[in-house]
């Protein structure tokens, strides 16, 4: 299952202005140094096939440093060691020699190191996001053994926990999930919001979405925000619309992928950032970008004002649940983005934006209820098979396609639906518990994040990660659990949610 598209005629129309703001926006790290709190194995005298195992007792994303040394003889051989390093103790136990996933082998974190001189201050050149290290000697000689006298890592981030006070929920567990929400959070807030400080490690518009809903209610880093607004700006394709994720490094690159949820996600960063800052001069630069998204959205659509189904292609995110359909999420999400842009136009005062997106939202209803609404089963279907599905309902409510009482009996028939496709991201489940909130259930909007959240936190999580399937904890959409994320952006939602609900 390819997670991406390469793109045809791919060219980017850079904005040196907005880059320039972005540029000045670049946020300087904190920084700490950490030693590990639990070091199993003899640390000297170590030979070949022996293994030195360290916890740090916390995720975190940084900078390795190892001293080393030797005893015995003279050293007459240079000491080879091997180390791998793990966000969850179970990635330690895979081999990476059997990994034959489709996402790079280079993603899973092990260095092989000759040190050809001892003692030494070895400092890894590649940032690593990881709370177990372990150091196994590949070889030394007869001569001498290998001493390792200190690990530390350099921890980074552009925030930190220990600077916010997050609101008392009343509830241990929840507490809990909030706080490790906070910390999921600070973990991705690196020199831009990143999915993941492990994998991918670059900036993803749909997570942008919800990292910035999170930031507002903990650690209010607005220019974070506002520096990633302006990166997406600043980088559009030839044809105005956004890719849905950048590169930052060597420099800031736009990515050959075109999703076309995250892009008009983009009009909705824009307005709550709005929202939570109030700055105008903002919007004011970056409105046009935003229609854009609308606008070129508005091809996608078939003559019944239906997004057009483009089947397995990776035109659309919406989840990463296998075989999901995804066009009636897509229809949805669009509605839910114009709704946006309407509260974008009036901030501009532009009358006749205004009045052409309110009859675009009446259109874009109209036909899902028309050709995506099954009277039979009080349920929407999407593509041709009309496949009814979890996301699909989600997105409808959360677009507001039905009135009131009707969306809020559609979310209970959704509560109790039995789909094989299934939610398997906290991507996913973040907007299943808004449309919970919006349908008044915040009882079961609390009982499923403990579920859901707090499941994670059970199977042993310091930072939420990238998928949960509580049927299936172990699963990865990629082959191995070596390179899921198991600190993820779009899982950090609960410190907003739980905020939102208390």
């Amino acid at each position: 299952m390819a997670s991406y598209e390469i793109m045809d005629r791919f060219e980017i129309h850079r904005n040196e202005d907005f880059l320039k703001k972005a540029r000045e926006l670049t946020p300087v790290l904190q920084k700490k140094t950490v030693i590990p709190t639990v070091v199993k194995g003899e640390s000297k005298g170590l030979r070949k096939g022996d293994r030195l195992f360290l916890d740090f007792g916390d995720h975190y994303v940084g900078y390795l440093r190892i001293k080393v040394s030797s005893s015995g003889s003279h050293q007459d051989a240079p000491a080879f060691i091997r180390l791998r390093l793990a966000e969850r103790e179970a990635e330690l136990s895979a081999d990476p020699d059997e990994y034959n996933g489709w996402i790079s082998k280079g993603w899973i974190q092990e260095e092989w190191l000759h040190i050809d001189l001892l003692p030494d201050d070895i400092r890894l050149k590649r940032r690593y996001a990881f709370r177990y290290l372990e150091i196994e000697v590949l070889d030394t000689s007869q001569k001498f053994s290998l001493n390792v006298d200190e690990v530390t890592v350099e921890a980074a981030s552009a925030v930190s926990v220990d600077d916010i006070e997050l609101p008392d929920c009343g509830d241990k567990v929840l507490n809990k999930i909030m706080s490790v929400g906070a910390y999921t959070l600070q973990e991705c807030m690196q020199e831009v919001f990143e999915d993941g400080p492990k994998r991918d490690r670059r900036l993803w518009l749909g997570d942008l979405r919800l990292q910035a809903m999170a930031d507002y209610v903990s650690f209010k880093n607005y220019e974070m925000v506002k520096r990633c607004l302006y990166l997406f700006g600043g980088l559009p394709f030839n044809d105005d619309r956004i890719s849905a994720c950048l590169f930052t490094e060597p420099e800031y690159a736009s990515d050959d992928t075109y999703l076309m949820d995250y892009a008009l996600f983009f009009v909705c960063v824009l307005y709550e950032y709005y929202e939570a800052t109030k700055d105008m001069n903002t919007v004011y630069d970056l409105y046009d970008i935003a229609m854009h998204q609308i606008e070129n959205t508005k091809n996608a659509l078939d003559e019944r004002g239906i997004v057009r189904d483009l089947g397995d292609a990776f035109w659309c995110f919406v989840d990463w649940s296998e075989g999901l359909n995804k066009q009636a999420s897509a229809q949805a999400v669009f509605i839910y983005a114009v709704r946006y842009g309407i509260r974008l136009a009036e901030l501009m005062d532009d009358d006749i934006k205004l009045r052409e997106l309110r009859i675009l939202e009446a259109r874009l209803k109209a036909a899902a209820i028309e050709h995506l609404w099954d009277d039979e089963n009080g349920l929407f279907v999407s593509g041709e098979e009309r496949q009814i599905s979890y996301a699909s309902q989600v997105w409808m409510i959360l677009a507001e396609v039905l009135e009131k009482d009707k969306a809020e009996a559609l979310m209970q028939r959704t509560m109790t639906l039995d789909s094989k496709y299934k939610m398997v991201t906290p991507y996913m489940y973040h907007y299943y518990i808004e449309a919970l909130i919006l349908t008044g259930k915040k009882d079961i909007a609390i009982s499923e994040i403990k579920r859901y959240w707090g499941g994670m936190i059970n199977a042993g999580a310091d930072t939420f990660w990238e998928l949960y399937n509580p049927d299936n904890p172990e699963e990865s959409p990629y082959g191995s659990c070596m390179v899921n994320s198991y600190c993820h952006a779009w899982s950090c939602t609960p410190v907003y949610l739980l905020q939102k609900i208390l």
